[in-house]
C-alpha cells in the first residue's frame, strides 16, 4: 500500500513540476505573452459587446449607407447603414465561441476514443483507427462544409460540424500519447498493484498526456475560427442579420471597389485572432519541450 501511494505521489509531483516549469518558460516568451494579451482582449470585447458597441449591430440606417470611416462611425458603415465597428465587436462572439466550443466537442469525441484505441489492442482499436483514417482522408474544411450542409445552416450546427471534423486529429494524437505513456514504469506498477483499467487511464495515462492535447487544442481554435468564418461566408454558419466576421466578408465582397473598409476590418480581425492563437500554441508547445 505504501509503495503504491509513494509511486502515485511521485508521478503526481513530477506532473506538477512539468506544468510549473512550462508556465515559467511560457512567461519568458514575449510573442506568446503578447498573443495571450490579445486573446484576452478579444474575449473581453466579446463578453462585454453590448456595453462596448456604439450602435445596434443589426439595425439598418438607410441614411448612412456605405459611409466611409468618420467620427460618427469609426470603421464606416455597411451596405444597409449598419455600423461596422459594432458588427465587428458582436461578430467576435460567434468566432470565439465557435473556436472554443468546436475544440471542446472535438476533444469530448476524440480523447476517449484515442484512450481506448491506445490502451486496448485488438478489434476495437483497429475499428476506431480505420474510421479515423477514413475521416482524415477528407480535407478538413471540405468535411466541415459537408457536415454543416447536412446538419443545416446555423452557428450551433457549424460548431458541431467543425468539432466532428477536428475529432480525428485528437483521436490519433491521444492514441500516440497513450502508447508512449502506458509503457512507463508507474503505469505498469499501478496495473500490477491491482488498479483497474479505468483508474489507470484517468489517474495516470490521461493526466500525463494532457500537454500535447493542450497544444493541439490551442492550435485547433485558430483553425476553427477560420472554418467558422468560411462556413458563415458560404451561408452555412451564422445567419443574417446576426453579425459574424465571415458573414461580413460575404457581404463586403460585392462592394470591394465602393466600400473596401467593409472587408478590411473583419478580415483583419480574423487575421489577428488566428495569428494570436497560433503564436500562443507555438509558445505552449515550446514551453512543454524538455529541451527548452
Amino acid at each position: 500500500m505504501t509503495s503504491a501511494g509513494t509511486g502515485h505521489a511521485s508521478a503526481r509531483g513530477v506532473g506538477v513540476g512539468v506544468w510549473r516549469r512550462a508556465l515559467r518558460s511560457l512567461a519568458r516568451k514575449p510573442f506568446a505573452v503578447a498573443s495571450l494579451v490579445i486573446i484576452v482582449a478579444f474575449v473581453l470585447v466579446a463578453v462585454f459587446a453590448p456595453q462596448i458597441a456604439p450602435y445596434d449591430p443589426t439595425k439598418p440606417d438607410f441614411l448612412a449607407v456605405r459611409k466611409a470611416p468618420s467620427a460618427a462611425h469609426l470603421l464606416g458603415t455597411d451596405d444597409v447603414g449598419r455600423d461596422v465597428l459594432s458588427r465587428l465587436i458582436f461578430g467576435a462572439r460567434a468566432s470565439l465561441m465557435a473556436g472554443a466550443l468546436s475544440v471542446v466537442i472535438a476533444m469530448v469525441l476524440g480523447v476517449p476514443l484515442g484512450l481506448i484505441a491506445g490502451f486496448y489492442r485488438g478489434t476495437v482499436s483497429e475499428l476506431i483507427m480505420r474510421f479515423t483514417d477514413a475521416l482524415l482522408s477528407f480535407p478538413f474544411l471540405i468535411l466541415a462544409v459537408a457536415l454543416a450542409a447536412a446538419f443545416g445552416p446555423s452557428l450551433t450546427n457549424a460548431m458541431i460540424a467543425i468539432g466532428v471534423a477536428s475529432a480525428p486529429t485528437f483521436i490519433r494524437l491521444t492514441r500516440g500519447q497513450v502508447l508512449a505513456v502506458r509503457a512507463e514504469e508507474y503505469v505498469q506498477a499501478a496495473s500490477a498493484l491491482g488498479a483497474g483499467d479505468a483508474r489507470v487511464l484517468w489517474s495516470h495515462v490521461l493526466p500525463n498526456s494532457l500537454a500535447p492535447l493542450l497544444v493541439q487544442g490551442t492550435l485547433t481554435i485558430a483553425t476553427s475560427i477560420i472554418a467558422e468564418s468560411s462556413l458563415s461566408f458560404l451561408g452555412l454558419g451564422v445567419q443574417p442579420p446576426t453579425p459574424s466576421w465571415g458573414g461580413m466578408l460575404n457581404v463586403a465582397k460585392n462592394f470591394m471597389g465602393q466600400a473596401p473598409w467593409m472587408a478590411i476590418w473583419p478580415g483583419l480581425a480574423i487575421f489577428v485572432s488566428v495569428l494570436a492563437f497560433n503564436l500562443l500554441g507555438d509558445g505552449v508547445r515550446d514551453a512543454f519541450d524538455p529541451r527548452d
